[in-house]
């Protein structure tokens, strides 16, 4: 036990060293942030409008990772004298004298700036706020959040903990509350390996929790498990744990994450607990040749989609493409037993996904009542093995044809719908 012990502490000793940003690297950001901001500053004031800059997310928090890039989340907090409608106008005034900006729509427009290949700064408009009652979008709360966190969390050790346990998911493909990832958000994570001491304890107490939820209460702001589960809000109560959040306890700030996800974390915690090894912070890629080798050994039919849409890349983009590949696979499964998939969205307007499937002997085709006499003539029109129970009629109709004739069939009657969820190709 005690070798096991000594074991976890060098590997994440050494994690800790590769993914902490060397001194470098931070003096370069450092460096380019204090221009940005000066610039940004003075174009604020010849602009008049009324709003204040802050640094947020993991690098205001001390809880950044080295990472294939960096993106660095800057706010405005705008006067609460200034409409909702106003301030993604504004903020995008005061960008103009910047080059690359780009704008990404949301609940609220913000905007994205390249500064250089592995830099960028996102620049978040916000309203003032001192509480969260006066808040109108999520985003307003991000500065109560950084104050939270850089009063409770001071120790170099906690800090370094979440530090580990964001390398830990951000490896595992379990970080980020985007529409299409539904994980660990950054915030999440402060806030759990800080309520549980360690990214050790955290991932113990995840991969040893029973079935009924995990529920996070640090500031005690309810009396009990059973007085969350009656006042909070239902929608906020499906994701498998329930983390109060501090500033705002009306909200769970792991709302988005996923059953998915949440086995994923699950599953990889406890895998690195029995058996430690470096490689669980190690980003896997999926090895699609591989999977298609072991697919045919199977007597498995396989076949790899490129999927593309006409969005706005980032959450947008990465959601239609999540949503239309979940549609397809319930499609999928009508005709065929579904053995292993796949799915990756690659960050700007494409995503991957393969499908390896056994083909169903036959399926039935659920027909109108025998009493409705213009559908019934459809009905039969399109099928030919037709039977009637229960004064309806159904079709039984054999499989024969393989999942890439089926993908590229139903695509081509199906144009509409692929045109409707934004979809603009797809390529075997």
């Amino acid at each position: 036990m005690k070798k096991k012990e000594e074991k976890i502490k060098d590997i994440l000793k050494e994690v800790l060293e590769e993914i902490t940003p060397s001194k470098q690297e931070l003096d370069e950001i450092k460096f380019e942030l204090s221009n940005f901001l000066k610039k940004l500053t003075s174009s604020i004031k010849n602009s008049k409008i009324n709003a204040e800059i802050f640094v947020g997310g993991s690098f205001a928090k001390n809880t950044f990772i080295r990472k294939g890039h960096y993106d660095i989340d800057i706010f405005l907090r705008f006067d609460k004298k200034y409409k909702e409608e106003e301030i993604s106008n504004l903020t995008e005034k005061s960008l103009k004298i910047f080059k690359n900006v780009l704008k990404i729509h949301g609940s609220r427009d913000y905007f994205k700036i390249k500064i250089k290949p592995s830099l960028f700064f996102e620049i978040i408009p916000v309203i003032k706020i001192n509480h969260h009652k006066d808040s109108k979008n999520t985003t307003d709360l991000s500065y109560l959040h950084v104050k939270y966190t850089s009063k409770k969390i001071i120790s170099k050790k906690i800090l370094d903990e979440i530090k580990i346990s964001k390398a830990f998911c951000y490896a595992n493909n379990c970080y980020g509350a985007e529409s299409y990832i539904r994980g660990f958000s950054g915030y999440a994570l402060e806030l759990l390996v800080y309520y549980y001491g360690s990214f050790i304890n955290f991932a113990k107490a995840i991969s040893e929790a029973k079935k009924e939820k995990i529920i996070v209460d640090i500031e005690k702001d309810y009396k009990n498990k059973r007085d969350i589960l009656m006042n909070l809000n239902s929608s906020k109560l499906q994701s498998p744990i329930i983390l109060i959040d501090p500033v705002h306890k009306q909200r769970n700030a792991l709302a988005a994450l996923s059953e998915e996800k949440f086995e994923v974390f699950r599953r990889e915690a406890a895998k690195f607990l029995k058996n430690p090894s470096k490689k669980s912070f190690e980003i896997k890629k999926e090895d699609i040749q591989q999977s298609e080798i072991n697919a045919k050994k199977k007597k498995h039919d396989f076949v790899l989609v490129t999927i593309k849409t006409d969005r706005q890349e980032g959450d947008i983009a990465g959601s239609k493409l999540l949503k239309f590949h979940n549609h397809l696979t319930s499609e999928i499964k009508r005709f065929f037993d579904i053995k292993d998939l796949w799915f990756e969205y690659d960050g700007e307007k494409t995503a991957r996904c393969f499908f390896a499937v056994t083909r169903k002997k036959e399926v039935i085709h659920n027909g109108p009542d025998i009493r409705d006499k213009e559908n019934l003539k459809s009905f039969k029109r399109e099928h030919k093995k037709t039977f009637i129970k229960n004064n309806k009629i159904y079709a039984k109709e054999k499989i024969n044809f393989n999942i890439k004739q089926f993908i590229r069939l139903w695509s081509e009657k199906n144009s509409k719908k692929l045109n409707e969820m934004s979809i603009k190709s797809l390529d075997f």
